[in-house]
């Protein structure tokens, strides 16, 4: 047999053992666990949870991402960032930090929720892929956790919207690249000012790793004030990245907390 005919019959063994799964285990909702139809299945998101996660419209800051009543060309800064110096060269998100969406990113952030973060991953890729990929990021890198907490938690939901974003953009994923260092304060917790000291000399690039010259995607779930996308973009352009563009999950809407020009 040829080995296009053996891919075929692969392809078709494939699709008989989904509908033999679905039969007997009917794909499911993994945010409210509704039964899913067959063309949502691999998107493991109903179309009502769907609707309910994306802010239709969405028009931001493509420079910090916040909400803005009109869409500004890049890199024209909004109010809530003129005269703020970031690092990070733009901003895309899904929606804002409330309602469904806020409470789906928190519940990414437990044990055992790892199919709800591929469902996101997907659902950003579907509605703000043609944005992301805009850029032209050369890698994709996720905002780290440090080691005792991603080994307490048993998750880092940035991790994997990151490897699923990096596969849809055909780019490598630059997993341990980039490593916290010291073990931050949760910045929910902080205000604004503190931020920037909490996260301050907490992230490095790894010594081997050589970013010369390349345009970087920086995967987070939220962005708030941005301390944190702010502090690694600077450390990442220091070790020779190009640019660094931010894609989170929710937006939150706090002020970046930057320093003046």
């Amino acid at each position: 047999m040829r080995l296009d005919a053996w891919a075929k019959a692969g392809g078709w063994l494939r699709q008989w053992g989904r509908m033999g799964r679905d039969l007997l285990f009917p794909p499911r909702c993994v945010c409210c666990d509704a039964d899913l139809a067959p063309e949502e299945s691999l998107r493991l998101l109903c179309a009502k949870c769907r609707r309910s996660l994306v802010a239709r419209p969405w028009v931001t800051c493509r420079r910090c991402g916040a909400a803005t009543a009109a869409e500004l060309p890049r890199p024209a800064a909004c109010a809530r960032c003129r005269g703020v110096r970031v690092q990070f060269d733009g901003v895309v998100s899904l929606g804002s930090y409330q309602g469904p969406l806020r409470e789906t990113v928190l519940k990414m952030k437990r044990r055992g929720n790892e199919a709800l973060s591929t469902a996101m991953a997907r659902l950003l890729w579907d509605e703000r892929g043609e944005l992301l990929a805009a850029d032209r990021p050369d890698a994709v890198v996720a905002v780290p956790m440090y080691w005792l907490r991603r080994w307490m938690r048993g998750i880092n939901s940035p991790d994997l919207v990151a490897e699923h974003l990096a596969r849809r953009l055909g780019v490598p994923l630059r997993a341990g690249s980039l490593i916290r260092v010291r073990n931050t304060l949760p910045q929910a917790n902080l205000p604004p000012r503190e931020r920037l000291r909490n996260v301050r000399g907490a992230f490095r690039v790894r010594a081997r790793c050589h970013l010369d010259g390349a345009r970087l995607l920086l995967v987070d779930d939220i962005l708030t004030t941005g301390a944190t996308s702010n502090e690694i973009a600077a450390v990442l352009k220091k070790a020779g990245a190009a640019s660094v563009a931010v894609a989170v999950l929710a937006r939150a809407e706090g002020k970046p907390p930057a320093h003046k020009k």
